[in-house]
């Protein structure tokens, strides 16, 4: 049999001659990187916002009853039944002077992470952030976008027709440990992250 490498007059000389060949190959470390497209979601300049730079809007960093300190949201968040929660949206809109609102159900599932390992809110991005179910201003979910069905509607639905008017009580709220949405009632006491457009 002849040798892989003609120079060789031996199998060991070969063998010496291939490890060296390969040593001087590149490895994957050195190898060039494909440039990282842009993050998606990244902190405004004085941290207070996270900016989505795809969908043009800006999250406030806190829950409200929690502020931006300069490295994290420092205080207590606050609770709200739905209608308080559309209230706090209102307010902060008239007090900044800008269009702050609840977000939509499918806009705060965007912001979960569910590759990660627990699924969640990025800590850096969202710090202090409740893994817990947050207010959207969604009434209604199509669903081709969410899996609208769940066990409590059935068996609201099963109990005589009485699906419309739990319906008018219900609204829609987004697990953040998971990204689940699912309907809960509008006197739940649930945290809430506002949205603005950007800039």
């Amino acid at each position: 049999m002849k040798p892989i490498f003609p120079a060789c007059r031996t199998w060991s000389a070969c063998l010496a001659t291939a490890l060296a060949t390969t040593a001087a190959w590149p490895q994957d470390s050195e190898a060039p990187q494909a440039p990282q497209p842009p993050a998606r979601l990244v902190p405004s300049e004085d941290g207070a916002l996270v900016i989505d730079q795809r969908s043009k809007v800006a999250w406030a960093r806190c829950v409200e009853g929690t502020q931006w300190n300069g490295k994290t949201c420092a205080g207590l968040p606050l609770l709200f039944d739905r209608a308080e929660a559309m209230a706090a949206a209102s307010a902060r809109a008239k007090t900044d002077g800008v269009a702050w609102r609840l977000p939509r159900a499918n806009e705060l599932r965007h912001l979960v992470n569910k590759r990660a390992i627990p699924p969640g809110v990025d800590a850096a991005l969202f710090p202090a952030a409740p893994g817990t179910w947050h207010w959207s201003s969604t009434t209604k979910i199509r669903t081709n976008s969410i899996n609208a069905y769940n066990y409590g509607s059935a068996m609201r639905g099963s109990t005589g027709g009485t699906t419309s008017h739990m319906s008018v009580r219900q609204a829609w709220a987004v697990d953040m440990g998971s990204g689940e949405a699912s309907d809960v009632d509008k006197t739940s006491r649930l945290p809430a992250r506002l949205i603005r457009p950007w800039p």
